[in-house]
């Protein structure tokens, strides 16, 4: 366990389904799943293809919506939230780390990482400043005027890693975030994640099907056919 882990739950879902209906065929994704994450931890997500891993990610923070079931994130019961209340919550609280990186293309590295701060409604030279200290925090601040199709792979997701903790989120989710990288660039990435994690005290819950990074977290969640084994 790593030192800043406390014993407050900072994520805790319940009685999780997620269900999906095409025609007359129901498919249960998620059946009844119920986890407690506590602050600072970093949690890694496994299981094989088509368990319910990416699913139940959207869950937790808040991409997509139960079917029933409750989740509660930072002590905050976020079912009874409104679509705009869990829009504002995620912009403001929650950092997301996707496997495709989600840059906008015609966007610099430090325009992309100033966007969540401009969508809060920070000033511009502030969002620029504090985007600037975020792609420092990364190893990036050489490349904050290139555009993602000047950057590798890696250096890529190192620009998202820095748009998600540009507002200095609690909880970071990655979902799957080497599936696209090489070998170097996945230990890059998971050396700042540990960073951020060991240094931050920022809790990761993170997607992956590499069990070389079981030895990173500090703890594993399993599933399988849309339950936790």
């Amino acid at each position: 366990m790593t030192n800043n882990v406390n014993n407050k739950n900072i994520i805790v879902a319940r009685n999780l389904v997620r269900s999906f209906i095409n025609g007359e065929v129901i498919t249960n994704v998620l059946k009844n799943i119920s986890l407690e994450i506590k602050e600072g931890e970093f949690v890694a997500i496994m299981g094989r293809s088509g368990a319910g891993k990416s699913t139940t990610l959207y869950q937790l923070s808040l991409l997509d919506e139960p079917t029933s079931g409750e989740i509660i994130l930072e002590g905050k019961d976020t079912h009874i939230l409104s679509q705009e209340d869990k829009t504002k919550f995620r912009l403001n609280r929650l950092g997301y780390v996707f496997q495709d990186y989600s840059l906008m293309s015609d966007l610099t590295a430090l325009e992309n990482v100033a966007l969540p701060l401009l969508m809060q409604g920070k000033l511009k030279e502030e969002a620029f400043l504090k985007a600037e200290e975020s792609l420092g925090e990364v190893g990036l601040d050489h490349v904050m005027d290139h555009l993602p199709a000047a950057l590798s792979g890696g250096e890529q997701q190192r620009v998202s890693i820095a748009r998600a903790i540009v507002h200095g989120p609690k909880i970071i989710f990655a979902d799957e975030p080497t599936a696209n990288l090489d070998h170097t660039s996945s230990l890059n990435v998971m050396e700042i994640f540990k960073k951020l994690n060991k240094e931050k005290g920022i809790t990761i819950v993170m997607v992956t099907h590499e069990d070389e990074y079981i030895k990173v977290v500090d703890r594993v969640i399993k599933l399988d056919d849309g339950r936790i084994v």
